[in-house]
């Protein structure tokens, strides 16, 4: 999610951008997420999805959380 400059965060659904298409830089960080999460990515995501599930994702992601290192 967006911080706002007071620190409050602004919710993806809210964002005025948030219904374009994702961004290549979404796109290609979530393709990197999936493939650690054994997930499939939807198509056509917005921004606001996007990060949303980049959100969802890097919270099951062993390489933010300090999971197994082998």
């Amino acid at each position: 999610m967006s911080e706002n400059t007071d620190g409050t965060v602004k919710d993806p659904n809210h964002w005025t951008t948030g219904d374009e298409p994702a961004t290549g830089a979404q796109l290609s960080y979530l393709e990197t997420l999936a493939r650690e999460a054994g997930r499939e990515l939807p198509e056509n995501l917005t921004k606001a999805q996007a990060s949303e599930l980049i959100d969802e994702l890097q919270g099951q992601s062993d390489r933010l959380t300090g999971g197994d290192q082998g």
